[in-house]
């Protein structure tokens, strides 16, 4: 069975879509008809979402904070055809690595996982939340400590739901050196944990080192990364990579670029392969992610078309 097709609705709300974003049934609207599979759900405003975190709902854009709701848009995405390959949690208001209480931060993930679990998503997306920085702040050991503990016990809500985790690694957040993507993924030691492998991310963490802290950890190429991280990686989003980063209003290095295919530098007949032998995804999608690229919405076609060619190849 060939792999199914998504794209995170993120790209459609966030960065240089905030002031206008798209709305959800008109994106949803838009991959069907290019002959997606389904969608990956930024679960934050104003695309559908568990509600406001530690607020009230009603003024909070795309709130679905009761079931009836809930199993409307199921319906609704049923009707189109459409599948949900995947959630991205709202947690970047929460305290991790910068506090000894991460109970808000469980509090939300739990939050999380029930919204998913109404829309019948299988995967929930977590990262570290502060920035690399954050090292020079907190003993390196304290920080891991948080971070394994929380996730552990998310870990164990998910299961419950029937879901497994999935931990992006990327310049913007701490632990982004490939030491520490082991030595995370195995203190959590959870079967439904692992680690979602970003083409972009891992160019810009794997082969440059992008905002690690310290001596930079690299390899020479993207593939060596991708055996290194050979049996942990259970989520998959593709794109590509200019080697440079997404700037923050400061103009300072945030996150990686999120490049369209075929306009980087990523030979996608390199990495695919040996992506497709190091995954252990408990699932069949493969997901465009064109975060923070400004023409986004123009870019969909284009992208669904290479990435239909690569699943024709590879999937």
């Amino acid at each position: 069975m060939s792999k199914r097709s998504s794209i995170g609705s993120w790209a459609y709300t966030i960065g240089p879509y905030a002031s206008s974003p798209i709305d959800f049934d008109t994106v949803c609207d838009k991959l069907k008809a290019l002959g997606f599979d389904g969608v990956e759900l930024g679960a934050f405003p104003p695309h559908p979402n568990p509600g406001n975190p530690g607020g009230p709902d009603d003024q909070w854009p795309g709130a679905m904070p009761g079931k009836t709701e809930r199993q409307e848009l199921r319906a609704r995405l049923a009707e189109k055809g459409l599948g949900l390959s995947g959630m991205a949690a709202n947690l970047w208001g929460e305290k991790l690595i910068n506090t000894d209480d991460q109970s808000k931060y469980i509090q939300e993930f739990r939050k999380n996982s029930e919204f998913a679990r109404d829309l019948g998503i299988q995967g929930i997306r977590v990262d570290c939340v502060q920035p690399p920085t954050i090292h020079r702040e907190i003993e390196y050991c304290t920080a891991l400590d948080r971070v394994v503990r929380t996730w552990k016990t998310c870990c164990d809500i998910a299961a419950d739901h029937g879901q497994y985790v999935t931990w992006e690694i990327e310049p913007g957040f701490a632990f982004n050196k490939p030491s520490d993507a082991i030595r995370v993924h195995d203190a959590v030691d959870k079967a439904n944990f692992g680690i979602q492998y970003d083409t972009c991310h891992g160019q810009m963490v794997g082969v440059n080192g992008a905002r690690q802290e310290g001596e930079k950890e690299v390899f020479s190429t993207q593939v060596e990364y991708i055996r290194f991280l050979s049996g942990r990686i259970n989520h998959i989003h593709l794109i590509d990579s200019d080697n440079t980063c997404h700037k923050d209003a400061g103009g300072n290095d945030e996150t990686s670029t999120h490049f369209p295919f075929g306009k980087g530098v990523l030979n996608f007949d390199e990495i695919m392969p040996e992506l497709v032998k190091a995954a252990r995804t408990p699932h069949d999608w493969w997901t465009i992610d064109l975060c923070y690229w400004p023409d986004a919405w123009e870019a969909t076609a284009q992208s669904k078309a290479f990435l239909d060619r690569l699943i024709v190849k590879y999937g």
